[in-house]
C-alpha cells in the first residue's frame, strides 16, 4: 500500500510539472519589418555641395504590432574623409536627421519613412555628380514588439 501511495504522489508531481512546462511553452510571436520601397534623391545644399536623401516604405510582416521602429541608411562605398569630387559619409557619428522613427505599425500595415544626409558630395566646380554612390542601403536599426 505504501508503494502505491508513493507511486501516486510521484506520478502526481510528474504530471503537475509536465502541465506547468507545457503551459509555459507558448509559441513566441515574432516581429519583423522589411523595407519594401526606397528612393534616393540628390539635393543641392550649396554652391559646391550636395547630399543624398532617402524616402520609402516599410511593412510589418511579423506576427505582432511594432513600435519605435528606427530606419536609417548607409553608404558602404563612401569615403569617410572629405575629398573633392567623391562621395563621403560619416558612419561613426549619426545625427537625428540621418534616421527616421516610426511610432507604431500594425501587423500587415505599411508606413512611410524619410531621412536626410546619408552621403555627401563636394566639388570645386559646382557641377552635380554624374552618378550616385554604389552600395547604398536602408536598414531597420531596431524596433520594439507590442504585446
Amino acid at each position: 500500500m505504501k508503494l502505491t501511495i508513493r507511486l501516486a504522489v510521484v506520478l502526481f508531481f510528474v504530471m503537475s510539472l509536465s502541465f506547468g512546462l507545457y503551459a509555459c511553452n507558448k509559441e513566441k510571436k515574432t516581429g519583423k519589418v522589411v523595407v519594401i520601397e526606397k528612393e534616393f534623391k540628390l539635393v543641392k545644399d550649396g554652391k559646391y555641395s550636395f547630399s543624398l536623401d532617402v524616402t520609402g516604405k516599410v511593412k510589418n510582416v511579423g506576427d505582432v504590432d511594432l513600435k519605435s521602429i528606427v530606419v536609417t541608411g548607409y553608404c558602404r562605398s563612401c569615403n569617410e574623409m572629405t575629398v573633392s569630387d567623391t562621395w563621403y559619409a560619416t558612419e561613426q557619428v549619426r545625427s537625428p536627421e540621418q534616421n527616421d522613427v516610426i511610432g507604431y505599425l500594425v501587423v500587415g500595415d505599411t508606413a512611410v519613412f524619410s531621412f536626410h544626409d546619408i552621403a555627401f558630395y563636394y566639388t570645386q566646380l559646382g557641377e552635380e555628380p554624374s552618378e550616385l554612390p554604389e552600395k547604398l542601403e536602408v536598414v531597420i536599426e531596431s524596433f520594439e514588439t507590442v504585446e
